[in-house]
């Protein structure tokens, strides 16, 4: 469905674009009414204050991404996974403070680990927490709430607990492998495995090691290009929603579902799941809802939308199990409601 979307969505906006211009060109005076009234304004200012201070964080992800898929092997951090479960739980839930890949590219990452030797629940418990524990991430969202730099502790510190017992769940619960059969294994296209398997496979080549470097750097580059726009599409189509969600509906409604506790953490949850934004950028966005809800709910937005939202679900049922991906779903939703909750009530 997001992949028709984005097909389709982004040559009719161009086309509506290119309408509206002709409208204005022409004189047409509710065309410029239209453009000049307080909703439009209001719409503009908030989509590309979003855009243009999430975009800094998504590039310096995508560098970093690209590096470590193209320079670092599996087989590294296969040898570095640690045998003892609470050990290997731990090892898996702070990898991502070495190792800070997107959430896109996590999965066909995850997979092969998993198929080389490491521990399943260990690489399921990387793929919900490398995307909010790492030092980008905690970066852009101390940026984004500036005024209440707490957040950024905050959204680590829940991480940290509920990906660490999802860990020990799965480690206890979790019988066989979660991985799909080889053959039905069908990763959507995200084309970093073929970025990665390019650069190895070069790299055990009898070459000058010039020629090695060149390659290895022209794989790094494409790598980043390809996620950055995978990324930013994302990105533009989330600042595009929350932009008109603020400026078109009226905020009476947002207060209303702001001033009931149960019902705020779901819709901000809910939002998280279907906008999937990136999580370097999602502080901004949730940054963008603060004063209308509080800390509680946009906590919510900010740990479960990198741990389990909409693009992602598609991929991991390509690559795991149903069984496997509904339980850790409703075991992160639970308890990122719960976690938020009582940090918001002991407060």
């Amino acid at each position: 469905m997001l992949n028709m979307l984005f097909r389709f969505g982004t040559p009719l906006l161009g086309i509506g674009c290119l309408v509206m211009i002709c409208l204005i060109l022409a004189g047409q005076p509710w065309s410029l009414a239209l453009l000049e009234s307080d909703g439009a304004q209001e719409f503009k200012i908030v989509c590309l204050s979003i855009i243009l201070e999430a975009f800094p964080f998504i590039l310096l992800g995508v560098i970093f991404s690209a590096l470590l898929q193209v320079f670092v092997t599996d087989e590294m951090i296969r040898k570095l996974t640690p045998k003892h479960h609470l050990v290997g739980i731990l090892f898996g839930t702070l990898l991502g403070l070495v190792f800070p890949l997107c959430e896109c590219g996590m999965i066909p990452v995850v997979r092969r680990l998993i198929r080389k030797g490491m521990p399943a629940y260990i690489g399921i418990v990387y793929l919900l927490a490398g995307p909010i524990i790492n030092p980008i991430v905690f970066t852009s969202t101390y940026a984004a709430f500036r005024s209440q730099p707490q957040m950024a502790y905050d959204r680590l510190i829940i991480a940290f607990i509920v990906t660490v017992v999802i860990g020990l769940l799965l480690h206890r619960f979790m019988k066989g492998s979660p991985l799909k059969e080889a053959s039905s294994v069908n990763i959507p296209a995200h084309r970093h495995e073929h970025h990665i398997e390019h650069a190895h496979r070069h790299a055990k080549e009898h070459s000058p090691e010039p020629v090695k470097k060149n390659r290895r750097l022209s794989a790094t580059l494409s790598h980043a290009s390809d996620e950055f726009f995978d990324m930013g599409k994302y990105l533009i189509f989330g600042a595009l929603l929350t932009a008109f969600i603020q400026s078109f509906i009226d905020r009476q409604a947002f207060e209303a579902v702001a001033g009931q506790p149960l019902l705020s953490y779901f819709f901000m949850m809910g939002l998280a799941f279907l906008l999937s934004i990136c999580s370097t950028s999602d502080a901004f966005i949730a940054a963008s809802f603060g004063g209308m809800f509080h800390t509680g709910p946009l906590l919510a937005f900010l740990v479960f939308g990198p741990m389990i939202d909409l693009k992602n679900t598609l991929m991991m049922l390509s690559a795991f199990r149903a069984r496997i991906v509904l339980s850790v779903t409703l075991m992160a939703f639970a308890l990122v409601l719960v976690s938020v909750w009582l940090l918001e009530v002991l407060r």
